[in-house]
């Protein structure tokens, strides 16, 4: 099979779980892993090996079991092994609250489009990725986002809607409808005589999506500053984030009901032609929002904090996120894929996350070239040593 599919189930896997968890992860023709197949179980899993040995491969994989392009926003057609010819696959055994499902995806070569994914539940092609948010809720760290929050605002955004999207199944693919409406009003807008009614209509949908959007955002905000606030969290030895959404239509939710909050956007949208004709592109919406995060004890924008209180916030936000979600989700944590986690913690901190990993009850998939770092979870943890496309045990 081109996803490396199999139709056997782990004994391990028949059981009802009370978490999520992957309990067989294979790879064909991915990264710098011709086929490998990892077995586990729930609680923690810890991936040790050299820079440039395919840990981040393994946690990349993990992240492409969720709508969009991974953790690394990769092309598709470019995951596949050297050799390949654009082929890959991933597989996993899934286990999770509405029991136990196999799941695959990658590039086949037999579709029109190189970079369209298949994806399958149990054997059946599906139509499109976005059906994988009904079994998977994933989050993910990476050191690329130590800069969130001195980057642009796009990348807070993305992080923010990867967090709504674990609350809210159908967020992603608003973001998208609303960026697709929204290209195809610009385009009409290119045009000498655009047809009003055809515009009227693309407003009308790009309003809609807009507002459920901003809505679902500040959904989300709120019950993270909830969590926040409670100083007796199991992520209570990170500092604590002030959230604010800085966007016109968020700011409207909270003084205005939803129908008149689109009912304005759509006619801003209308009034806003000629502008946007002349800018080139939409100057109001959704996609204009940016988070602002400020250092809660210190009253510090984030932006302004030394790069190690940076990655505090971050982690801690990671983590208040996958207790939000337990809470909302029947008792059960997202998976936590945290890459290159422990590096700059201090020895007190890097304890108060693992302790917080343990709190939440997830499986969380955390990597690093220092295997001495996870010494105060190894003992709770599945520890793997990674070699240039090798998977090897290591005994806590």
């Amino acid at each position: 099979m081109p996803l490396g599919l199999v139709n056997t189930m782990p004994e391990t896997a028949k059981t009802y779980s009370d978490r999520l968890f992957l309990n067989r992860l294979v790879l064909t023709d991915y990264r710098n892993y011709s086929r490998t197949e990892l077995k586990t179980e729930p609680g923690p899993v810890v991936l040790f090996g050299e820079n440039g040995a395919g840990k981040t491969n393994l946690l990349e994989a993990i992240s492409l079991f969720v709508p969009g392009r991974g953790l690394r926003r990769t092309a598709f057609s470019d995951l596949s092994r050297q050799s390949a010819a654009g082929k890959w696959g991933i597989a996993a055994t899934l286990c999770g609250p509405d029991g136990t499902f196999e799941v695959g995806t990658g590039l086949s070569g037999t579709n029109d489009s190189g970079n369209r994914r298949e994806v399958r539940i149990d054997g059946d092609v599906v139509s499109g990725s976005g059906v994988l948010s009904n079994y998977f809720k994933i989050i993910w760290l990476t050191p690329a986002m130590d800069r969130l929050f001195t980057g642009p605002a796009s990348d807070r955004r993305r992080f923010l809607d990867r967090l709504v999207s674990a609350f809210d199944r159908d967020h992603a693919s608003r973001v998208l409808g609303f960026e697709k409406s929204m290209r195809e009003r610009n385009r009409l807008l290119e045009e000498i005589n655009p047809d009003a009614k055809w515009l009227e209509a693309v407003e009308m949908q790009m309003a809609e999506a807009a507002i459920a959007i901003a809505a679902a955002r500040r959904e989300a905000v709120i019950c993270l500053e909830a969590f926040n606030d409670d100083h007796h969290s199991p992520v209570a030895e990170f500092p604590r984030a002030t959230l604010v959404l800085e966007g016109e239509l968020e700011k409207h939710l909270n003084e205005n009901p939803a129908v008149k909050v689109e009912e304005n956007y759509r006619k801003i949208l209308a009034d806003s032609r000629d502008r946007d004709a002349r800018a080139g592109r939409t100057l109001s919406g959704p996609h204009r929002t940016d988070l602002i995060v400020h250092h809660k004890p210190s009253a510090m924008l984030a932006s302004l904090c030394s790069t190690g209180e940076q990655k505090a916030l971050l982690i801690g936000l990671v983590l208040a996120h996958g207790f939000v979600i337990k809470g909302v989700w029947n008792g059960y944590a997202p998976l936590l894929l945290l890459d290159e986690i422990a590096a700059h913690l201090d020895q007190r901190r890097r304890a108060a996350m693992f302790e917080a990993v343990l709190a939440l009850g997830t499986q969380a998939w955390m990597t690093g070239t220092d295997e001495h770092l996870f010494e105060a979870i190894a003992a709770q943890a599945q520890c793997y040593r990674i070699d240039q496309g090798s998977i090897e045990p290591v005994m806590s």
